[in-house]
């Protein structure tokens, strides 16, 4: 009859866990509590939306924005159909991911107004067609490319969940940037 192997603990020493096995579990359980989902806390006690509610509705706006502005280069430029219409179908579907809704084709924008030294811009929103297809590819260029910068800098702001959707979305603008610009050449 063989003899058992020889125990690893040595003579004298109090039966249980060994303090590595007890360092182990206590480090798994430490991080299995970091991976639990927090209460978003940055809602205030008068009722009004938490930062990451006003994030989210605030990068619906700008996605259902960016919408029209695609409208309206694709409205004034029929050549430009084909390599916008992608590009659109993506932030239709940001706006929709941000909560907002399907965006509506924007009506035929205005003509160009004639500008003089002491015309006045219209506002961003307004729905005046871009001179030319270079105009209307860098202005939807540097649209895209402002809310990327937003939305990089709301990232520090919110909860995980949203944070890692203004991240992604993030990075398709930033494609779409350069597929405007970079990928024109």
């Amino acid at each position: 009859m063989p003899f058992p192997p020889p125990s690893r603990t040595p003579l004298g020493a109090p039966p249980g866990p060994r303090r590595r096995t007890l360092l182990a579990s206590a480090a798994g359980a430490a991080l299995l509590v970091g991976c639990t989902a927090e209460p978003d806390t940055t809602a205030t006690s008068a009722g009004s939306p938490s930062v990451a509610e006003r994030t989210r509705a605030r990068a619906a706006r700008d996605s259902t924005e960016l919408v029209r502005q695609y409208d309206t280069a694709i409205a004034t430029f029929p050549a430009l159909t084909e390599r916008l219409s992608v590009l659109r179908a993506e932030v239709v579907r940001h706006a929709e991911s941000f909560g907002g809704g399907k965006p509506t084709p924007t009506p035929t924008p205005t003509p160009t107004p004639t500008r003089t030294p002491s015309s006045v811009s219209p506002s961003p929103s307004a729905s005046v067609a871009p001179a030319s297809e270079q105009d209307a590819l860098a202005g939807l260029a540097d649209a895209e490319r402002t809310l990327v910068d937003r939305r990089t800098k709301a990232l520090l702001d919110v909860p995980g969940e949203l944070a890692r959707l203004l991240a992604s979305v993030a990075a398709a603008g930033a494609a779409h940037v350069y597929l405007l610009t970079e990928g024109a050449k």
